[in-house]
């Protein structure tokens, strides 16, 4: 458990821009008028951490503990676990101050991930199936060698380095009323509520902060209502980043203190918000990433104002990316999956494509099965895997054939 580290105030946080502006870039504050329209508010901003060098917010943390670091420290080296991010934040980190760095890595991590750890300069030891494997390797290590541990999120320096990102949002939009942060162990979002509110409140104005979890692995709501940090049971979710079955003590005590509400969102939401900011945005972002504009998409962040929300990160695997992308598409009902009985005689295939072709929808894949046992003898089964604009015209094209004489079922989103 870590240990009762004082309080952080917004000079410790502003002392700390100073030093991660020695390796970290200003990263854009972009405005999205389609979000702003969907919330109602003047304004929303998308603050591109995806950009970040190393693709996320996490080098910010990393280098601002590094830099604190004595020379008998710097001189033992440094370890990490992390499968992701936090491996790559502290590499880099690690390289820029002379300091040797071990990153310990799940077996099965992604292939682009472990490539930039590498290439960070980093020594990458692949150990453990599951991460809790994988962190007690690091330990083990930390006992033998004496190297540094450094933590993702539970820890003062590193909480300071995360707070940084909503320094640079209020320098550049000082009219943000309403922060929304995704949340995992709590790292980012305890740095940006205590950085965000203490600067507001020396401004004399309020400022709402709101978080999102994975609802797959969302321990703050239920260690926020029990007044003390629990583990919570996580089940698989494409948003890796923040799937954390514990807050920190350091950030749960921080959380409770500077934010407002703490909700939850699913993958389709998580897959829906890349989709759109693929598409309406033109910026790449990873699930976590992503959880604050899932967020605002599903309707679940009760905001105020102009508000804002941090792309946190921007490392996804491009097979990933492949596959949330059909599935957010799916999620917005733009792929439909139609099953469709036929009677089994020439030309129907034909008749049920011109149909879908009249409503002006696209068909992607067809499937024509006359072997299935649930079938009646004189029938086959046509699965047509369509495009459409969205619910409302996939209803449209499917009622077009039912009024055609056909029986439609509207199979499993895929």
């Amino acid at each position: 458990m870590t240990q009762a580290q004082p309080a952080l105030e917004l000079e410790d946080f502003e002392r700390a821009l100073k030093v991660v502006h020695r390796v970290t870039q200003r990263t854009p504050l972009e405005s999205s008028r389609y979000l702003a329209e969907i919330l109602g508010v003047p304004k929303v901003y998308l603050k591109c951490e995806n950009l970040q060098r190393t693709g996320a917010y996490k080098l910010r943390g990393a280098y601002n503990r590094l830099s604190q670091l004595s020379d008998d420290e710097r001189a033992r080296g440094v370890v990490a676990a992390s499968a992701g991010n936090h491996a790559q934040g502290v590499a880099f980190a690690a390289r820029e101050l002379g300091i040797k760095a071990t990153i310990f890595m799940p077996l099965g991590v992604a292939l682009p991930k472990l490539q930039a750890t590498r290439g960070y300069g980093a020594e990458v030891v692949l150990e453990g199936a599951t991460f809790d494997e994988t962190n007690r390797a690091a330990q083990r290590f930390v006992g033998e060698t004496g190297a540094l541990f450094v933590p993702p999120f539970d820890d003062a320096a590193v909480i300071e380095g995360q707070g940084t990102v909503a320094l640079e949002m209020l320098e550049a939009a000082p009219e943000i009323e309403t922060i929304i942060v995704p949340v995992g162990g709590g790292g980012l979002i305890s740095g940006v509520a205590a950085a965000a509110k203490q600067r507001a409140a020396r401004d004399g104005r309020p400022l709402r902060i709101v978080g999102v979890q994975s609802e797959n692995a969302a321990p703050f709501r239920p260690s926020l209502k029990a007044g003390r940090p629990v583990t919570t049971e996580t089940r698989p979710t494409i948003a890796d980043g923040i799937a954390v079955a514990r807050p920190g003590d350091l950030n749960f005590e921080m959380v409770r203190e500077y934010v407002d509400e703490v909700v939850t969102v699913s993958d389709d939401d998580i897959a829906r918000a890349i989709v759109m900011l693929l598409e309406r945005a033109k910026l790449v972002v990873e699930p976590a990433g992503a959880a604050g504009v899932a967020a605002i998409l599903a309707g679940k962040a009760h905001v105020s104002g102009v508000t804002a929300t941090i792309l946190s990160g921007g490392n996804i695997d491009p097979l990933l990316l492949q596959r949330v992308i059909g599935h957010g598409l799916a999620a917005s009902a733009r792929y439909l999956k139609l099953r469709i009985l036929l009677p089994d005689m020439p030309g129907q295939l034909v008749r049920t494509a011109s149909i879908v072709a009249a409503q002006n929808a696209n068909v992607v894949e067809v499937i024509h099965t006359r072997h299935a046992t649930e079938l009646p003898i004189s029938e086959v089964e046509l699965e047509l895997h369509i495009e459409t604009r969205g619910h409302e015209h996939g209803d449209t094209v499917a009622q077009a054939l039912r009024d055609a004489g056909y029986t439609v079922r509207v199979g499993e989103r895929y």
